[in-house]
């Protein structure tokens, strides 16, 4: 069999694995820190080298791309109902691999316009309307936005019936159109302009960002990292039955889920957006070295931690992002961070179910994404793969201390695993090219379960 490449542009490292066509066998991995300040190609060169030292065959093998250099895709959402439209971009938004740098809510005018600048995405997601329903707020966006000459890619996801009306008004500005994400009430459909947010990162996005003068890159890169981890969690999901995994950054935590929905909880009601099983939040405050202090507030405020040093020691790895541990001390204290920061991404990614009292007496309340019944618990990030399995168990292992008497819906009884090898990405670019490969690479994290807890 032949040998295929899954590199992964990372906003500290690139990451490259060399995979048996077929089989899925892992023939060999390397990485190098990104290369931001040349061409990040040149990290690329340098990881192409290391696999070619184990297998000649990578000269000649055909190479898939993700990328999040340089800040990765940023989405602006412009919708119409916070806990509606605008919610539900937010959530298209997260799942397509993009980093939410605006919401705007009632529509756009020229002053929202002028604030919606100032946060330069890279993309904007236009909503409103359910099909058929009032198009005025999605019109008026769609006007505001080429009469105040937007140059930058719109995603037209809102009512269907004005999609003719709406892409007159966009002749001159660059745009896509999409199926509704919220075409009738209690409905959430995403897909559809996941794919057109995709279409844009790769017309637009990859070449604005000037990563490279090599155009080998733009033709490399196949989506968002994010959006390709995703996908190869929905690989996993097909081995496994339902999955979480939480990846545990400097800057970010990300939590990606796809599970089987109860029936019943499909539609949670009028004041949020229907559930979907595919779902990825990002929490920018919660980070190992970046974001390390509101970690801590994070902890306290969850009743997780005291500070006992821990600010201290915070407030050192957002100084110097690049600090190793040098100590048992230090050691713990970047467990502790680790534990903190995958609690409560997790608790804010999945639901709450709470008793409350109204006219008809006690009743339990229920809002989110029931993550109880998850069977894989997988983590990844540098804390979880460079210390020993009895780390990633405790870290890992805390998001459901307490969970159950305070009514978070997280994994309860989940066993759990750790993309030792990075592989995630790689399963998710693979995954509609070939997905034997892709699914005998995500076996290896199938097959690194050690224990539940």
């Amino acid at each position: 069999m032949g040998l295929l490449v899954a590199v992964d542009f990372g906003s500290t490292f690139t990451k490259a694995i060399a995979v048996d066509s077929g089989s899925g066998d892992l023939i060999a991995r390397a990485e190098h820190r990104t290369t931001i300040g040349t061409d990040v190609m040149d990290g690329w060169h340098a990881c192409r080298a290391a696999l070619e030292d184990v297998d000649r065959g990578v000269a000649k093998a055909e190479v898939l791309a993700c990328s999040s250099a340089a800040g990765g895709l940023r989405i602006g959402v412009v919708g119409n109902e916070e806990l509606v439209t605008a919610e539900a971009g937010r959530r298209v938004a997260l799942s397509s691999g993009g980093r939410v740098v605006a919401v705007v809510n009632g529509g756009l005018t020229a002053t929202s316009l002028k604030a919606l600048r100032k946060d330069r995405p890279d993309v904007v997601l236009l909503l409103g309307g359910t099909d058929g329903g009032n198009s005025a707020v999605l019109l008026k966006a769609a006007e505001t936005l080429a009469k105040y000459n937007w140059r930058r890619p719109v995603v037209v996801a809102g009512n269907i019936d004005a999609q003719a009306e709406v892409a007159a008004i966009l002749a001159d500005v660059p745009h896509v159109l999409a199926d509704n994400v919220v075409p009738e009430i209690g409905v959430f459909a995403p897909d559809g302009a996941r794919a057109a947010i995709r279409e844009m990162f790769l017309k637009h996005v990859i070449g604005g960002k000037n990563l490279s003068k090599d155009p080998a890159f733009a033709q490399m890169v196949r989506a968002a990292t994010p959006d390709v981890v995703l996908r190869g969690v929905e690989v996993l999901a097909r081995l496994h039955g339902d999955v979480a995994v939480v990846d545990i950054g400097g800057a970010t935590t990300d939590v990606h889920s796809v599970i089987e929905l109860d029936p019943e909880d499909a539609n949670l009601g009028r004041e949020v957006v229907a559930t979907h099983p595919v779902t990825r939040t990002v929490e920018g405050d919660l980070g190992m070295r970046w974001s390390a202090v509101p970690v801590v507030a994070a902890g306290i405020e969850a009743g997780l931690v005291q500070d006992d040093g821990l600010q201290a020691a915070a407030t050192r790895r957002h100084d110097d992002p690049s600090y190793l541990p040098d100590s048992p001390t230090e050691a713990s204290y970047d467990e502790t961070l680790a534990s903190i920061a995958a609690t409560v991404a997790i608790r804010r990614h999945a639901g709450r179910q709470r008793i409350v009292f109204g006219p008809g007496g006690r009743v339990i309340e229920r809002s989110g994404k029931d993550l109880r019944e998850v069977d894989l618990l997988v983590g990844s990030g540098g804390v979880l793969r460079h210390n020993g399995p009895e780390v990633a168990e405790r870290i890992l292992g805390s998001v459901a201390v307490n969970a159950q008497a305070e009514g978070w819906l997280v994994p309860e009884h989940a066993a759990i695993a750790v993309d030792q090898d990075y592989v995630l990405a790689g399963v998710g670019l693979l995954a509609d090219l070939d997905p034997q490969a892709a699914q005998g690479l995500a076996a290896r994290i199938h097959g690194s379960v050690r224990t539940g807890h």
